[in-house]
């Protein structure tokens, strides 16, 4: 029995000493630079939205406002602006030349305060995988905290986010919070967009765990006890 039991930990050993991670090859999509610009759209205004209107040097004119059903705002010297379907920066734009008329050089910067209908998805190896839903820009170590935490058995090196791009179709990045968490490259703890999917993958422990469970402890009829969080 002994003679056994050395031999599966000889195997299980040799196994985690071999195995490389393979994430990265379970996502058959194009893969995103954590520093890419043009594979995602910029934010578009939508209906519901609360917009802060900051005028610089006018502060008299500064105002906060919902976008309506209709996609439109109304201000105090511009009436029924359709924003609905613009970029922050295309509707500063579009203000600083209707402003222009009454003031001379506007300064003036958008502010998209709250969101409506913005969801991200988190699901893996998070105690509360589900939708949340955006209210303000939320990274990527919010979301999980948001989503109950980690649990003892996720691997926080290869997290992967799945996002649509400007053409349609799906492209993932992988990130290493562990990085992030222990402050070595916080730059990995990207901002979200709305509808960007985070998966949790189980760490090589757990999967390694869960294999000597199913293939060993349910199928070798002896008394059979392991668990790799011993190594």
């Amino acid at each position: 029995m002994e003679l056994f039991r050395a031999g599966i930990t000889f195997f299980i050993i040799l196994l985690l000493s071999s195995c490389a991670p393979v994430v990265k090859n379970t996502v058959p999509h194009p893969v995103m630079s954590l520093n890419t610009t043009t594979v995602v759209k910029d934010y578009q205004i939508q209906a519901g939205d609360q917009l802060e209107i900051k005028f610089f040097y006018n502060p008299e004119l500064n105002e906060l406002v919902v976008v309506r059903p209709d996609g439109r705002i109304s201000l105090q010297l511009a009436n029924e602006i359709m924003v609905a379907g613009l970029t922050p920066s295309e509707l500063t734009e579009q203000l600083r030349k209707k402003y222009s008329a009454d003031i001379e050089k506007p300064e003036i910067t958008v502010f998209v305060r709250t969101f409506t209908s913005q969801r991200i998805y988190v699901d893996g190896e998070v105690n509360r995988a589900g939708l949340i839903t955006l209210t303000a820009p939320m990274t990527i170590l919010q979301s999980i905290s948001q989503a109950g935490g980690f649990k003892d058995s996720a691997s926080t090196e290869n997290i992967i986010i799945v996002r649509r791009t400007v053409d349609n179709q799906l492209s993932t990045m992988m990130v290493n919070l562990k990085n992030a968490i222990d402050n070595t490259d916080i730059s990995q703890d990207i901002v979200l967009m709305p509808n960007d999917i985070v998966h949790v993958p189980k760490s090589g422990i757990a999967n390694m765990n869960m294999w000597v469970d199913q293939y060993l402890r349910r199928n070798i009829p002896i008394p059979f006890s392991y668990s790799l969080n011993g190594l």
